[in-house]
C-alpha cells in the first residue's frame, strides 16, 4: 500500500517524520509535533489490544500539515481496518482521528467516521492529548464490528441498474465527488478493474466509488462518510 496524497504532500518514513519541522511555541499557540500524535495513537491502540501491521505517513513540503494511515491486523479477508490521522501547525485543521477500512483489491480508503480534537493548540491541550486520544481509541473495537456488519449488508444487497444510476447522481448532489469522478464510478461499476465483483451489489457500487476517490480521502475523511450515507440509503430502498 502507498499513501495517496495530493496538494504537494509527499510520503515520508517514520524516522523522517520524527525529524520534521515543528514551529516554536508562542504564548497562545503550542504546536503538537506530528510524530507525537502518531506515538500517542500507537500507544493507545496497543493498550486496547489493536495491533498495527503497517503504517504510512505524509507531510507537505513546508512540514506544516501531516496525514497518516495505520493499518490494523484484521480477522476479515477482503479489507483491513485503518486509522487515519491528521495534524497541522498552520491552523488549517484540528487534529483528526478517523476509523475506516482499506479495501484490498485496489488499496482504497473508506472512513466510516471521524473524531476531531477541536482544541486550540495550547499548553493545556498538549498535556491533555494522551487522555483525549485514549477516549477516542477505547470504543474502536465496537466501531470495527459495526463496520463489518455494514460491509456484509453491502455484499448481500443487489442493486437494480436504475437505482445505481440514481445513487451516482446523489453522490454528486451530496458533494461526494464531481462529475468527472462520477464518470469514473460509472466505468468501474460497469466494468470492474478487479475480480470478485461479478454481482451488481451495493458492495460493487461502493468499491467503484472509492476507487474513483483515490487520492482525495486522506485529507478529507468526511468524503467517504457521505458516501456511506448514499450507499446506506440505496440499501434501505432495496429492502423496502
Amino acid at each position: 500500500m502507498s499513501l495517496m496524497l495530493h496538494r504537494g504532500a509527499e510520503e515520508v518514513s517514520l524516522s523522517q517524520l520524527q525529524q520534521a519541522f515543528t514551529p516554536e511555541a508562542t504564548r497562545t499557540h503550542v504546536p503538537i509535533a506530528h510524530h507525537s500524535l502518531v506515538d500517542h495513537v500507537r500507544y493507545a491502540l496497543g493498550m486496547f489490544g489493536h495491533v498495527v501491521a503497517e503504517e504510512h505517513h505524509g507531510i507537505t513540503p513546508d512540514g506544516m500539515r501531516y496525514f497518516g494511515v495505520l493499518t490494523l491486523k484484521s480477522e476479515y479477508g477482503d479489507y483491513t481496518d485503518t486509522v487515519g490521522l491528521r495534524n497541522s501547525h498552520d491552523k488549517r485543521f484540528p487534529i483528526g482521528i478517523s476509523m475506516g477500512a482499506r479495501v484490498f483489491v485496489c488499496d482504497n480508503l473508506s472512513f466510516m467516521g471521524e473524531h476531531v480534537i477541536r482544541r486550540k493548540h495550547t499548553a493545556n491541550a498538549k498535556r491533555e492529548l494522551p487522555g483525549l486520544v485514549m477516549e477516542i481509541v477505547e470504543p474502536l473495537a465496537g466501531a470495527r464490528q459495526e463496520q463489518q456488519i455494514t460491509f456484509d449488508r453491502y455484499k448481500a444487497t443487489n442493486i437494480p441498474l436504475e437505482l445505481a444510476s440514481h445513487a451516482m447522481i446523489e453522490m454528486f448532489r451530496q458533494g461526494v465527488m464531481n462529475w468527472t469522478r462520477i464518470r469514473d464510478v460509472q466505468s468501474e461499476w460497469h466494468e470492474p478493474s478487479f475480480e470478485g465483483f461479478e454481482d451488481y451489489t451495493a458492495w460493487r457500487l461502493f468499491n467503484a466509488a472509492t476507487r474513483a476517490l483515490e487520492g482525495t480521502i486522506t485529507e478529507n475523511p468526511q468524503t467517504t462518510q457521505k458516501l456511506h450515507e448514499v450507499i446506506d440509503g440505496v440499501c434501505s430502498r432495496v429492502s423496502h
